[in-house]
């Protein structure tokens, strides 16, 4: 108990000096919260002018930092528009380029901010795309100057590579600068337009004068070379020259369509047509003169229009395909040439039938005995057919069968069956051939029938009817397919009869005086009498064939040979009978002063003619 009762005490003596200490604590902290409470009431001042000063400060750090960012803008902004007012250099494009990028770029997120700065960035893109497009148009006009290659062959001339490298990435910035189309709100987009609009109207010109240039010389040669050479070939000449523009025509077209700054087809359309223009009045000039030399003299320069109309038809398709790329499709200049050279033509094969019908009258002077000249010159017009058969049969249509012959009405066959058109250009030539080979031979037998002495005009037309025979009826001749069965038929039947008429001219009057005369007794003076006459003819025979050579030259070998088998058959068998009815009835003591050559010698002497 007692143990028990001093631990309650101990413990209150404890639980006394704990409350004591609380109550010490208590009065302790309630003395400092006093004080807290004085201090704040103190500092709240202090703490607020802190804040005020703080916050003055970061404005001030920030207002610097701004301060700092615009300095350096404005030394950017500089030093950019320093290099676009320069002017872009070949090694710097792409800083120039980057430059006009980032002004772009900045209108571009500013679009609604109008004050000066956002103005004076427009200025520059305006100033860099006119730099830009002064850049193109001088490395175009490189490209486009100095003199055209001179040699006899057309050279395509277009830029060189080295050029090419430098347009390309030029032209494919110039695509992307801003268009009213594409940055409607830009304030440089209609500036810009305009510039390239100036700029590609400048390629065009610059481009469509260089082609001419390149291609004036060698139209000029055309030309020139038309008075002097054949027809044919100068026509040819003419469509190669042709084919040379529209191949420059072509080439140009597709550097448009890849150095072009504005790719809108309408316009594209425009500015080839501006290129083209100088090319197309390079076209009309030389249309125009070789026109002029052509109608000039129709008879001479026939086949310069047939050959020069089939060679522009040739091209007809090629240009109507060109034309449909420029903005004006109404006008077809090659059509128009082709319109004008084929009223030139028409007018061409009735005035060659006409100037043969006048060949008949002659010239008024002798004859001879050789070749004609429109002989020769009708084989040659008919060999030269064969060479411009396209244009040939298309302007017969377009004259319709038989219309050449002028005042004699269409061929009686052509009016009893369908009329001939396209697609019947071969029978339509050989039509008109017929007339021709007709005409000719016509004016031919004319002309023999003229002749004083009659002998020296069946010479001729044998001479002029084999000559046709010869070069027009030979199988493996271009021409011979163009000769209709009627047309052969007159040819070898014209050669027959002049034939005929040479003998008969010729050789008749040899065998006519061996003949039995029916009103002579046929005593031996009548023998002696035709002896002697017999060998006069002969002479004269003899020395009209020193005058007249008969089928002269190479080609004539097989003719000349057949007649002269056919004299010797036609004279030396009569000679033979007759002079073998004198032998028998012994008309003279000396028949040596009356016989003198034998058959075998009469028949030397008649080869010898040949």
């Amino acid at each position: 108990m007692d143990d028990e009762t001093a631990e309650i005490e101990l413990l209150e003596q404890n639980l006394n000096k704990t409350r004591q200490i609380s109550q010490r604590m208590t009065t302790i902290l309630s003395s400092l919260d006093g004080r807290l409470i004085k201090l704040e009431k103190s500092i709240l001042p202090l703490y607020t002018s802190t804040q005020v000063l703080t916050r003055r400060g970061n404005n001030i750090e920030a207002a610097l930092q701004k301060i700092y960012e615009v300095a350096s803008s404005q030394e950017g902004s500089a030093a950019e528009e320093a290099l676009i007012l320069r002017g872009p250099q070949p090694d710097q494009l792409g800083a120039y380029q980057d430059a006009l990028e980032r002004l772009n770029a900045s209108i571009a997120f500013k679009a609604q901010d109008r004050d000066s700065g956002a103005r004076e960035n427009a200025r520059l893109v305006e100033s860099g795309a006119k730099k830009l497009a002064q850049m193109f148009t001088k490395l175009v006009a490189e490209g486009s100057s100095g003199t055209p290659p001179a040699s006899t062959d057309f050279e395509l001339s277009t830029f060189s590579p080295s050029l090419m490298a430098d347009l390309k990435p030029l032209v494919a910035f110039l695509r992307t600068l801003p268009l009213p189309s594409t940055h409607p709100s830009h304030p440089a987009a209609p500036a810009i337009l305009s510039t390239l609009k100036e700029a590609q109207n400048g390629y065009a010109d610059m481009r469509g004068n260089w082609s001419k240039k390149c291609l004036e010389a060698y139209g000029r040669r055309v030309v020139e070379r038309a008075e002097t050479m054949e027809g044919v070939p100068a026509g040819r000449e003419l469509g190669k020259w042709i084919e040379n523009l529209l191949e420059v025509a072509e080439s140009e077209y597709n550097l448009l369509n890849e150095l072009s700054p504005l790719q809108n087809p309408s316009l594209l359309a425009t500015t080839f047509a501006t290129l083209l223009n100088p090319i197309i009045r390079l076209y009309n000039d030389t249309m125009s003169s070789l026109s002029s030399l052509i109608k000039r003299s129709l008879h001479k320069y026939t086949f310069l229009a047939l050959s020069s109309y089939s060679a522009l038809a040739s091209h007809q398709a090629s240009w109507d395909s060109l034309i449909t790329r420029r903005a004006d499709r109404s006008a077809n200049e090659l059509r128009d040439g082709l319109n004008s050279l084929r009223g030139v033509c028409l007018r061409s094969f009735p005035e060659f039938l006409a100037d043969l019908k006048l060949a008949a009258l002659g010239k008024g002077g002798e004859l001879g005995t050789g070749l004609a000249d429109f002989t020769v010159s009708t084989v040659r017009y008919m060999e030269q057919i064969v060479q411009v058969q396209d244009g040939v049969g298309s302007s017969l249509v377009a004259l319709g069968d038989g219309n050449w012959k002028m005042g004699e009405g269409m061929r009686a066959a052509a009016n009893k069956g369908p009329k001939l058109g396209e697609g019947s250009e071969h029978i339509l030539i050989e039509h008109y051939i017929y007339d021709v080979v007709n005409t000719t031979i016509g004016s031919l037998q004319t002309l023999s029938r003229s002749e004083r002495i009659p002998a020296f005009g069946s010479v001729f037309l044998l001479n002029n009817i084999s000559y046709l025979r010869t070069y027009l009826l030979r199988p493996r001749a271009p021409l011979f397919a163009l000769l209709s069965r009627p047309t052969q038929d007159v040819i070898t039947s014209s050669f027959r009869t002049a034939k005929a008429g040479y003998f008969d001219s010729n050789f008749s009057p040899l065998i006519q005086v061996l003949a039995d005369d029916k009103d002579s007794k046929g005593g031996k003076a009548a023998m002696k009498e035709k002896f002697v006459r017999f060998f006069d003819l002969l002479e004269e025979v003899k020395e009209r064939h020193k005058m007249a050579k008969v089928l002269e030259g190479d080609d004539e070998d097989d003719a000349r040979e057949m007649l002269m088998e056919e004299a010797v058959k036609l004279v030396v068998p009569s000679l033979q009978r007759f002079t073998q009815k004198t032998k028998e009835k012994e008309f003279s003591k000396n028949p040596s002063k009356y016989i003198k050559m034998s058959p075998e010698e009469v028949e030397t002497q008649i080869r010898s003619l040949y």
